[in-house]
């Protein structure tokens, strides 16, 4: 396969992934959600979705696959350390981070279906 091919490929992908976030924030907000942040980046890593509700910050990873287990699946456990990691940066520059819950959720965003919302996934 050319290099040529690889990027557009790898442009398509982006393309998606942006979209799919979009879709979850927009999601998120239907449930009562405000979002805060959209591919939030630190040194540790970034956080595609950034949201609140009341006293509760939710640290979102978005993921576009064909099914809910696939999507899940994809979340790694070294994911799952960068957002963590990359989070208590965020909750670290709150001003009332006293008060903060914290939760990670995912969305799972799949061709054809209304994305689907795992609360307190890891």
């Amino acid at each position: 396969m050319a290099d040529s091919d690889l990027t557009a490929i790898r442009r398509k992908a982006l393309r998606r992934g942006r979209m799919s976030e979009y879709v979850a924030a927009a999601f998120l907000m239907l449930k009562g959600y405000r979002i805060l942040a959209l591919r939030h980046r630190t040194r540790l890593g970034e956080i595609d979705i950034i949201a609140r509700k009341g006293d509760l910050a939710v640290f979102v990873e978005v993921k576009a696959r064909r099914g809910e287990a696939a999507a899940v699946d994809a979340v790694s456990i070294a994911a799952q350390k960068r957002i963590r990691a990359a989070s208590d940066l965020w909750l670290a520059r709150q001003a009332d981070q006293a008060r903060l819950s914290q939760r990670y959720d995912i969305v799972a965003i799949m061709p054809g279906r209304l994305p689907r919302h795992f609360i307190d996934a890891f």
